[in-house]
């Protein structure tokens, strides 16, 4: 009886919960906990659920949760929260132990729980192919080549079912299986296995393990060197799609992989936009849609079917051992679900089950060629594997007279030339083209990825080039292409039109103009006042006046209104005088008070006087309000002062700033033939300076950085470098003119259009985007940042609020020395008074001052020298108080 008790009170509180929480009638909720790639898989989860949403009459309502890699207790904790909320189904974290535990929790209450792990175990909800289906797959492939022996690379033991298979589907008369663990150390570091692997005879390897290892234990085994002809790999993990793979695309290793949905899927393609990837995201049969992703989005168009055979209503549950309450639909749910057949509206295709484990899906087959990924056939249950790919061999024979494949060009560079080319520093001695590194460097190894040739980098010189059609003679990089020491030229070298007589560029890989670069403007110096500069002096002097007027009119109003004249003596009915509160000194003193917000124990009484006291506290709400937003900006915010300003203030030789350029290049030939009148000007005087030009950008620079009164102009493009690392450098204005980096071939240059369109797929794939970031933004960058970068605000210090401890001190001096005078004219009124001297009169009342423990004060004693005195032998209705004598000394 007890129990039944508990338990209704128990549903009772929680369904109350809910309804606080708003689960109450508003769908079905469904809870995700993530803890590896969180942003993607909770975006997926709710795209997923909007889209079963358009075909429910109950929607399903999406409750989201992140937990740390591996933490079961943190994950424990907001499983419990999700039962405790009616939680209708629990998508599970990618760690497997940390799913495993949140399973046995879930199983335990009846709940759902759904995870797309690779496992044998056959409790929860997968839609992740079983480990024997895997090894069927796998065994196809491997008796496809042909293979008498491999290696079975492994990463942890969870992969031995995938071995398990394979030994049981080959029996005794299989190919000699030679398995290896690779990560034995479990620290990232697989290089002493592959060396073993290189070591050895068998060239055929197949690997199983989670994406992030497969994905890096590529990458090691191409820098041990067993990633060539004479290797070949299957690839065993449903993520290879996922795999960045351009650096093996020529390597003419054989890589194959199996993957579980084709990336040109329109549900695929529709979930990349809602995840804001574009459509040249991983183009050439890749795609960024992880396996996870793709069954989590399948699972719940799976439950979303379920819900529209079977009413489901979950209700809260507690997580406390001592409770047996469960589910009361959830077993009958889960299988439910199982039973359902869905072939449609999914991203891995048809979906049933037999028994636990999930079918129907079609495996494709996937081989890394040149072109990217090419799927070159697909495995299912009823067929097994079916090719679908023309011979290996055809692809080379496709390849015509105008490929660039094992072609090799000679790029010419300059050196050094951040960040386009310099000497990789090193302890070690480098040679040939890697001793270079920069952003022409990384731009042609993305070509030759793309394109299939070879180069050689030669250290050009500085000396661009240029054509003289007086004499018809070229010099620099120019005149070495054209007398056939190199086929390309590529580094800050701009495209003119007088270049493009005597040789060919490609389209621009880079937009920029010329710009001016000058030193930072330093910021002006702090005011000790500057607490008064959200007014400007005009205001100041309007508001001190108006507090004066406004003083004055409380002034002339209390005497002209009778209702603030007020009885003295309460008690006396009929009073002999009336006594006004607004006297001259009490009126500046309420005006101050609210001003200042801090009020005053004056009250107006009468019409007038409210409403001008009204009037008076909306202007002084405005005041303080507008002073109070502007102050933090005045006090927080710099103000730098430069000499120069734009391209006139440099062409009239503002604050005898000086400029000048590199002798030689575009920049140069941009004023020497223009015909604007501001850049002739600028041009005739560099004309008659010409000490004032340089032979190199950088010793312009360090020119500029020397110099207060020089100012460079180069492209905006190098400003923007070195302004990331010189602090005190800037780029005034905007660009004079816009052009454009290319790179340079010899004329009629046959492969010029292969080069353009692969800068353009480098273009719309963001890859020049990247690169420029790289070099101008990450390598050697982030020494100077703005304020803002930072994300706080600069301290105040005293030059800032100066002025405020100033009047402060002052107004508070200037109080004390009031303060003495006026008790010391107090003093001399009471001595004279009283007929007793100064210096006795001053020390009683210096000794009654002093005496800090007292706070009153006997005005009749015998000690006191005013008791001795004449005039205190009068009546004593003659005697006045201390008190009355201050103040008709006051009054005095």
């Amino acid at each position: 009886m007890q129990q039944i008790i508990t338990k209704c009170i128990f549903i009772i509180f929680f369904t109350f919960v809910r309804y606080v929480y708003g689960f109450e009638n508003n769908g079905i909720p469904i809870g995700i906990i993530t803890d590896r790639n969180t942003e993607q898989l909770q975006k997926t989860f709710e795209y997923a659920i909007s889209k079963a949403n358009t075909a429910l009459g109950i929607p399903l309502v999406a409750y989201k949760e992140e937990i740390s890699s591996g933490d079961s207790i943190d994950g424990y904790t907001r499983l419990c929260k999700f039962m405790q909320n009616g939680i209708g189904a629990v998508f599970g974290p990618s760690s497997r132990q940390t799913s495993k535990h949140l399973r046995t929790v879930c199983d335990a209450k009846d709940v759902p729980y759904i995870y797309p792990h690779l496992t044998e175990h056959l409790e929860g909800f997968n839609l992740y192919p079983h480990p024997m289906d895997l090894s069927r797959i796998l065994h196809d492939i491997i008796n496809m080549f042909e293979w008498k022996r491999f290696i079975f690379l492994y990463e942890s033991s969870d992969y031995l079912t995938i071995l398990n298979g394979l030994m049981s589907l080959f029996a005794i008369d299989g190919p000699v299986i030679n398995v290896l663990r690779y990560d034995l150390k479990l620290n990232g570091n697989y290089k002493a296995v592959l060396r073993r692997i290189r070591k050895s005879e068998d060239g055929q390897i197949v690997v199983v393990g989670s994406t992030l290892s497969v994905a890096e234990l590529l990458r090691q085994a191409q820098q041990v060197g067993i990633v060539n002809d004479k290797y070949s790999y299957i690839i065993g993990n449903l993520d290879f799609h996922t795999f960045d793979l351009e650096e093996y695309k020529y390597s003419e290793a054989n890589i194959t992989g199996i993957r579980l949905f084709s990336p040109n899927d329109f549900v695929v393609q529709d979930l990349k936009t809602q995840l804001g990837y574009n459509e040249y995201d991983n183009v050439n049969g890749s795609s960024p849609i992880t396996i996870e992703m793709a069954l989590t989005y399948d699972a719940i168009q799976v439950f979303a079917e379920t819900t529209k055979k079977l009413v489901y209503n979950p209700q809260p549950l507690n997580c406390s051992e001592y409770s047996d309450h469960v589910q009361p639909d959830g077993s009958t749910f889960k299988n439910y679900m199982r039973s359902i057949n869905i072939n449609d509206k999914t991203i891995t295709g048809h979906i049933y089950f037999n028994g636990d484990i999930r079918k129907g899906y079609i495996l494709e087959l996937v081989e890394l060629q040149p072109s990217g990924l090419v799927k070159v056939g697909t495995w299912d249950e009823r067929n097994n594997l079916t090719i679908q790919r023309q011979p290996i061999t055809e692809l080379w024979s496709e390849i015509d007279s105008n490929s660039l494949v094992n072609k090799t060009f000679r790029v010419l560079i300059s050196v050094p030339n951040k960040p386009y080319a310099s000497l990789i520093e090193s302890h070690e001695k480098l040679v040939g083209n890697d001793q270079y590194e920069g952003y022409s460097i990384d731009l042609i190894k993305n070509l030759a990825a793309k394109l299939g040739f070879n180069y050689t980098f030669i250290d050009g010189g500085t000396d661009y080039g240029s054509y003289n059609k007086t004499t018809n003679t070229t010099s620099g990089m120019m005149k070495e292409i054209l007398e056939g020491r190199a086929e390309l030229a590529i580094s800050d070298l701009t495209i003119t039109s007088e270049r493009e007589e005597i040789i060919d560029f490609s389209i621009p890989f880079m937009n920029l103009g010329i710009a001016i670069l000058y030193v930072a403007p330093k910021k002006k110096n702090t005011d000790i006042y500057s607490f008064m500069d959200p007014f400007s002096g005009e205001v100041w002097v309007y508001l001190g006046l108006v507090y004066i007027g406004v003083s004055f009119c409380f002034f002339i109003l209390g005497r002209l209104s009778p209702t603030e004249w007020d009885n003295p003596y309460p008690c006396i009915e009929e009073p002999d005088e009336l006594e006004n509160q607004f006297t001259l000194n009490n009126s500046f003193w309420f005006t101050t008070g609210a001003f200042l917000q801090q009020g005053s124990e004056i009250a107006p009484k009468s019409l007038s006087t409210r409403t001008l006291a009204s009037i008076w506290w909306f202007f002084t709400l405005i005041i303080l309000s507008s002073y109070t937003a502007n102050l933090a900006a005045f006090l927080t915010i710099e103000k730098p002062i430069g000499l120069i300003d734009d391209i006139n203030d440099l062409a009239n030789n503002e604050g005898g700033v000086e400029y000048g350029a590199k002798k030689t290049g575009s920049t140069r030939s941009f004023f020497l033939t223009s015909e604007h009148d501001v850049y002739k000007k600028m041009n005739e005087f560099m004309t008659k300076n010409p000490h004032l030009l340089f032979e190199t950008n950088l010793e312009g620079v360090q020119r500029v950085k020397s110099s207060t009164t020089y100012a460079f102009l180069m492209e905006s493009t190098s400003i923007e470098y070195h302004i990331m690392r010189e602090c005190d450098l800037k780029k005034i204005g905007e660009p004079l003119d816009e052009k454009g980096y290319g790179i340079a071939m010899v004329k009629n240059f046959p492969f010029r259009d292969k080069l353009n369109n692969a800068l353009l797929e480098l273009q719309e794939q963001g890859a020049l985007a990247r690169l420029k970031n790289k070099w101008w933004n990450e390598v050697g960058a982030g020494v100077c940042k703005k304020k803002s970068d930072s994300g706080e605000s600069a301290p105040l210090d005293l030059s800032n609020l100066g002025g405020v401890y100033l009047v402060l001190g002052i107004g508070s001096g200037v109080s004390l020395i009031y303060g003495v005078v006026m008790w010391c004219i107090y003093v001399a009124r009471k001595a004279r008074y009283f007929e007793v001297p100064f210096g006795a009169a001053f020390l009683e009342e210096l000794r009654v001052a002093m005496d800090v423990a007292n706070n009153e004060r006997i005005l009749k004693s015998d000690q006191s020298i005013y008791s001795r005195s004449r005039n205190s032998l009068a009546s004593i209705d003659s005697i006045r108080t201390d008190s009355e004598l201050e103040n008709s000394l006051e009054s005095d």
